[in-house]
């Protein structure tokens, strides 16, 4: 019984400053919300030297081309992006029908609507990019609802409470745990289902795909739903453009699906092109992307940790990617 409601005083202690920041958050109009989350999220960003170290050292990994001063004003970038991502989180409430263009376009909606005209349901390749808890909700918000895996806070207040924001506009969340029959169930349905895939993962669960010339453990969850389903995947990333002060939803055109008879190439494969998909964007909008996790955290056997405080293992990895591209 003590242990019971320690833990019980624990998580109100965790979610009761959660719960304040993001209502104090959702009283500002919306510019003041994302200025004064960009604040946080630097000052953040300022505090955790842990944060600094992963997001330079994997831009030091991917982008050796680039200078160290190039790399802090990406990294900088980034932070005002999640800044803007925790401003608009805080601001769903407000969100309507008739008010989302103001803050999210399309850019190649068509690409969606030939998938989704399949009756398959639609697999919607995306990643951590800009404000992408606003991906999700820009598409319910839309009229086109759709289902995307989770994986559950540890604290269940806050989990109840940040799920609370996500289905506001019709979509739902699929515990990542458990997900297999529920997503299937979904696309047999018609429905559509998004999926984040650019994060590490544990070596049982993924396999190890070329990003930015480093082997990166990548689920192989869309390639397993795709295969099973024969469901479209479609690349749909949200992405703040500053001239037209708003967010982009871009569709790209449907990956074709590879099939060669043996199914675990063919998840090992398509896994692949998966990841070549978010690096391009990745490439395209670096200061837009979550640099500071580690994305390579997993490792192949033997190989070194990158994220070793010595510069040993990225002095190796550097050279082999700079060796590999004079080629």
């Amino acid at each position: 019984m003590a242990s019971t409601n320690r833990n019980a005083l624990q998580n109100w202690l965790e979610f009761a400053p959660a719960w304040l920041l993001l209502k104090a958050l959702g009283w500002l109009p919306r510019p003041a919300a994302i200025r004064t989350g960009q604040f946080i999220a630097r000052t953040a960003y300022r505090i955790h030297k842990r944060l600094q170290f992963v997001g330079e050292r994997n831009l030091q990994m991917a982008m050796p081309e680039l200078s160290e001063r190039q790399h802090r004003e990406i990294l900088a970038r980034l932070c005002a992006s999640l800044g803007r991502l925790f401003g608009e989180f805080s601001q769903f409430p407000r969100i309507t029908r008739d008010n989302i263009a103001e803050l999210v376009i399309y850019d190649g909606f068509e690409n969606y609507e030939r998938a989704a005209r399949k009756g398959r349901g639609v697999l919607m390749l995306t990643g951590h990019f800009g404000a992408w808890e606003l991906c999700a909700f820009a598409q319910g918000v839309y009229g086109h609802p759709l289902s995307f895996l989770v994986r559950p806070l540890d604290n269940p207040l806050l989990d109840r409470l940040i799920s609370s924001y996500r289905r506001r506009a019709g979509n739902r969340t699929i515990d990542k745990n458990d997900a297999v029959r529920a997503v299937l169930k979904e696309l047999r349905q018609g429905a559509d289902v998004g999926l984040l895939v650019d994060v590490n993962t544990v070596a049982e669960e993924g396999v190890f795909c070329d990003f930015f010339g480093i082997p990166a453990c990548s689920t192989t969850g869309l390639a397993v739903f795709a295969l099973r389903a024969d469901a479209p995947v479609v690349p749909g990333f949200l992405i703040w453009d500053d001239q037209l002060q708003k967010h982009v939803l871009h569709f790209e055109p449907e990956v074709p699906l590879i099939r060669t008879g043996d199914f675990k190439e063919e998840v090992r494969l398509n896994t692949q092109v998966y990841m070549k998909v978010i690096e391009n964007f990745a490439r395209r909008y670096p200061e837009q992307w979550l640099w500071i996790h580690k994305r390579w955290q997993t490792r192949p056997s033997g190989a070194p940790d990158p994220y070793a405080k010595n510069n040993a293992a990225l002095a190796e990895h550097s050279s082999i990617k700079v060796k590999a591209e004079a080629q």
